[in-house]
């Protein structure tokens, strides 16, 4: 069940808030839309109901706020737009990716693909996906984590008919199943056929909450539509024959060519433009949209401030909400009818399953939000003949209505029955109450619940990475020839490809660009946080990002080495092959240079939030920090580190096992020489810059 109280976004500048307190219930069993026309507000509502966009109000997914829940995509599946996967990545790839940040088996996302219909097509590439085949990943993505309420933003929109049925057959389905769904539709006859119950919002403000029945008679209405050249002398002589006959025919003119003829019948309007001998194009029966405000009870002021104000006579279908007017805080409530006695209990309704399986608002709440000690019981209770008229500008339907007016206790003194009478400890801290509903602090975005399994899925789940340690090595053979062949280059640099003319060589070029893939292309395709647009920036998933990198980093240097050690013995024998004397120390520096060139990439690229940025990051470490550090270093030294590990060992009252003493000794040296300085250097502003963002965003 889902309970939205108070809901509004922030005004900005003079404009009016897009939402204006809006509160409506969806009730778990069924499926509720959330109608209203392009710019009603019904995206902002689902953002302020998700805690995606800052605003006042509060909404409950079964009695709880969504910030109040340990794993909210367990609780909650959401579809907002389409689905930002990567175009390259396959539909399986995808969801398997998906099932490791929810924490849920792999085997889940074949489960979904079957439910979905999407097992024949689990290999193609999200990029090549139909817009009907992208729904249905949509909603597999939704259901992956098997949650009891979906939020769907224009699920149908730009389907085919048979693609719509499909995807509310899947939505009945789970509401079925005793699920929550709520979705948002801007056509009133989708709305109509598709869903249980209606809620209509018109320029931010609810108008309507009605049963899909009590929707389709107030609003929906058949209608003749005709496509002549000569509509406005069709309409005139339809009007006329009307008036003779003395028929309710009303005859709207719509744009260009069109009429809508609303009481009459396509075999009555055939008749009369073939006796005036009228070229008809089109003629064919409809359901037209009376419009958001139709069957609703005119407001009548009242004649003084201790009467009640009675709308006038209207449809009993009509459940327009009594927010919409009134401030929140000054809401009239609508009657309570005394409990009935047990000889009429055969009159009152029968108990909701739901109520029962869930607490009621005021037992489930009571910790959470100060609405809970001034809000009447949300399920209303059926009115009587004896009952009084309800004070308000718009009567709700008795039984229908799902809205939670708030009352003011000095109004409502000795109208509640005996059971329902508030606390005094309660009562005598009411006045001290905020009159808005509380405001809507942004949730953060949840941290994969395996990232290392996540990342690993992620780095392998598309070909980037294969192609550039394919192209790594290829570039770096060829370079390591043309070096043997020209000469003046040393043998350590020879294997790594890494002639003095260039800033740095291949592979650690491609271990940052592999690094600031990581980041990069989770900003450009966030599925992670597809509702925000954004990645979740936690320490988590960066330790899994700085490990995968690190180790991807770390084939690739290697691989480099091995091959290029191949191709020159290939080419010129033994001699150019053989393994340098200094090996330790120069293994040592390789790997801090292909490692900390990826970790440079994965931070700035996470900084920065473009893998451009986190590739100029790498470069920019020997072209402009390096000549930096030389001139920082360079003149005679007065002091020397010598005896540096033996100190250590002193400090640390331990014995290096292994000679750690001479890996301690070969780090130094890395850390010391001016590349090795300056990409420490580099690394550590990049880290500090990172968590200063992240901080930043949380204190936000």
């Amino acid at each position: 069940m889902i309970q939205a109280f108070g809901l509004t976004s922030n005004a900005r500048k003079e404009h009016p808030p897009a939402v204006d307190d809006v509160s409506f219930e969806a009730r778990a069993g069924s499926v509720t839309a959330l109608l209203g026309a392009p710019g009603a507000g019904k995206t902002t509502a689902l953002r302020l109901m998700l805690e995606l966009q800052q605003g006042r109000g509060i909404t409950y997914f079964r009695g709880r706020p969504l910030h109040r829940i340990a794993h909210p995509s367990r609780e909650v599946g959401v579809l907002l737009g389409d689905v930002p996967g990567h175009p390259a990545r396959s539909v399986r790839g995808h969801l398997r990716m998906l099932c490791a940040a929810a924490g849920v088996p792999a085997r889940r996302a074949d489960e979904v693909l079957e439910v979905v219909g999407l097992v024949s097509l689990r290999d193609e590439r999200l990029g090549s996906l139909a817009r009907g085949m992208d729904r249905r990943l949509g909603l597999a993505c939704a259901l992956l984590s098997d949650p009891h309420t979906l939020v769907l933003d224009e699920p149908a929109d730009e389907l085919s008919a048979r693609e719509s049925r499909w995807l509310y057959g899947m939505l009945h389905a789970h509401a079925a199943q005793g699920g929550t769904v709520l979705f948002t539709t801007a056509e009133p006859k989708e709305a109509a056929r598709s869903a249980d119950r209606v809620v209509t919002l018109e320029q931010g403000r609810l108008v309507a909450d009605q049963e899909a029945g009590d929707f389709a008679r107030t609003r929906l209405r058949p209608r003749v539509a005709v496509r002549t050249p000569h509509a406005a002398r069709l309409a005139a002589l339809l009007t006329k024959e009307a008036r003779t006959a003395h028929r309710s025919v009303e005859v709207v003119r719509e744009e260009g060519n069109r009429l809508s003829v609303y009481g009459s019948t396509c075999a009555d309007v055939g008749e009369t433009a073939f006796r005036h001998d009228i070229l008809v194009h089109q003629l064919a029966d409809e359901i037209g949209d009376m419009g958001p405000g139709a069957g609703t009870s005119p407001r009548c002021e009242p004649e003084s401030s201790d009467e009640p104000r009675v709308p006038a006579p209207s449809s009993p279908t009509v459940t327009a909400s009594p927010l919409t007017d009134v401030p929140f805080a000054e809401q009239p409530s609508p009657p309570i009818t005394p409990a009935l006695p047990a000889s009429e209990s055969s009159t009152a309704e029968e108990p909701d399953p739901v109520a029962q399986a869930h607490p009621p608002y005021e037992e489930q709440a009571a910790a959470v939000s100060p609405l809970r000690d001034t809000a009447v019981d949300p399920v209303a209770q059926p009115t009587t003949a004896s009952s009084p008229a309800t004070p308000g500008p718009r009567a709700p339907s008795p039984a229908r209505s799902r809205l939670v007016p708030l009352i003011d206790p000095d109004e409502t003194t000795g109208t509640l029955p005996p059971a329902r009478a508030p606390r005094p400890s309660r009562a005598a801290t009411l006045d001290a109450l905020s009159p808005l509903p509380p405001p809507i602090s942004v949730r953060s975005a949840p941290s994969p619940l395996r990232p290392l399994r996540y990342e690993l899925r992620r780095a392998t789940g598309i070909g980037t990475g294969f192609l550039t340690g394919a192209a790594v090595l290829v570039v770096s053979a060829l370079i390591a020839l043309l070096s043997a062949r020209i000469g003046h280059t040393p043998q350590s640099r020879l294997l790594a490809a890494w002639p003095r003319e260039l800033p740095l060589p291949p592979a650690a070029l491609g271990a940052g660009l592999l690094g600031a893939f990581a980041f990069g292309d989770e900003f450009r395709h966030p599925a992670l946080a597809a509702d925000r647009g954004t990645v979740p920036r936690r320490m988590g998933l960066l330790l899994a990002k700085l490990l995968v990198s690190a180790a991807t980093a770390l084939l690739l240097g290697f691989l480099t080495v091995g091959c290029d050690a191949e191709v020159l013995y290939l080419v010129y024998g033994r001699e150019l092959a053989q393994v340098p004397a200094d090996w330790l120390s120069t293994s040592a520096s390789w790997t801090g240079l292909v490692v900390g060139c990826a970790w440079a990439g994965v931070l700035a690229a996470g900084v920065f939030r473009s893998t451009t940025a986190g590739l100029a990051a790498v470069v920019a470490v020997p072209i402009l920090v390096v000549p930096l550090v030389h001139k920082a270093l360079e003149g005679p030294a007065v002091r020397a580190a010598a005896g540096f590990p033996l100190r250590m060992r002193k400090v640390f009252l331990l014995q290096w096992p292994f000679g750690g003493e001479r890996y301690l000794s070969a780090a130094a040296r890395v850390i010391v020489q001016p590349v090795g300085g300056a990409l420490t250097l580099s690394l550590t502003a990049l880290l500090c810059a990172y968590l200063l963002t992240t901080l930043r965003s949380r204190v936000r």
